[in-house]
């Protein structure tokens, strides 16, 4: 289904797909938490090396709402009062929420991966961004990446013990948060030490049915209706690349699957080919795959691994 879904034209299968498919059809079970004060504590998979997940909501002035969200703490966060943390912000996919990475196996990959003593101690941070794509949306109306950017990260790095510096903050991502940790971290190189991302959500141009005036359900909320060919080039991805500073310190770490669901090979190849002609220092890989959890499980380490070596390599300058 998904291969002839794929192959269908002028029609692109992320259009098929996310236009009609329930908003959270891929997400995860939110598991229950319970609330105490300010914060939810989450119900969560025994942790074996001490790791502990704090979840709970902030409160946005810029939104008009609260955004929950959940962090993972390394276990020397509470043998440790007086010390502080690099934080990677990690974001979600489509029809996931701020529970996804640890209720999908992420902690369990964490806590295995420092037991083996590939990564060291940081803080994780997910939140919820619905549908929104990362981006502030055409109408105003929602404006989440003026409160990641303004509100959430201040916010978090008062809430938690974190080192607030661009030499120990890293983002990352999966699909809908791929694109959304490769648009922060170029467009804002001055936060962000690392970025990263898996199944990026990138297309070049938006396909011809996105400007038809073809209805694309929930889509509209954020690209318009029909679609604004402007607003999407102000906020790709590539335009990022384009106006992305040349300098020797960026670090960047993507991949994607060779038979992606939804074609986002192509534009990650794309994404590849760009910086590579502006001599934008990176990393990229094209594994055998397709789309979803499966994928992204197999090479998350990859990633996770790539952040802590860039906390390190900061550490050291």
């Amino acid at each position: 289904m998904m291969t002839f879904l794929r192959r269908l034209a002028p029609l692109p299968a992320i259009f098929l797909l996310l236009s009609t498919a329930s908003p959270r059809a891929a997400e995860p079970p939110r598991a229950a938490a319970q609330t105490s004060g300010q914060a939810e504590r989450a119900r969560t998979p025994a942790s074996t090396t001490g790791a502990r997940v704090e979840c709970g909501s902030l409160p946005s002035r810029i939104l008009g709402r609260k955004v929950r969200f959940c962090a993972v703490l390394p276990p020397t966060y509470d043998s440790q009062p007086a010390r502080r943390f690099p934080i990677l912000y990690w974001l979600h996919g489509l029809g996931q929420d701020e529970q996804s990475f640890v209720n999908s196996g992420g902690l369990a990959l964490l806590e295995d991966m420092r037991r083996e003593h590939q990564l060291g101690d940081f803080i994780l941070i997910t939140p919820d961004a619905g549908r929104s794509f990362y981006l502030n949306s055409r109408d105003g109306h929602n404006r989440y990446e003026d409160f990641f950017i303004r509100e959430f990260v201040p916010g978090m790095e008062r809430r938690f013990r974190i080192e607030a510096t661009r030499a120990t903050r890293g983002i990352s991502g999966v699909s809908m948060g791929g694109f959304g940790a490769l648009h922060y971290g170029l467009k804002y190189p001055e936060l962000f030490e690392a970025v990263s991302a898996h199944s990026a959500a990138l297309m070049e141009k938006p396909p011809a049915a996105f400007t038809s005036g073809a209805r694309l359900g929930f889509l509209e909320d954020v690209f318009g209706y029909p679609i604004d060919t402007a607003f999407w080039q102000r906020n790709s991805v590539f335009t990022d690349a384009r106006r992305a500073p040349l300098h020797e310190h960026w670090r960047i770490y993507f991949d994607c699957g060779d038979r992606d669901d939804y074609g986002f090979d192509e534009g990650n190849r794309a994404l590849d080919r760009l910086l590579t002609s502006r001599g934008i220092p990176h990393e990229f890989h094209l594994y055998p795959g397709g789309h979803g959890w499966s994928y992204f499980a197999r090479h998350m380490p990859a990633s996770l691994a790539f952040e802590w070596k860039a906390f390190e390599s900061a550490a050291r300058r």
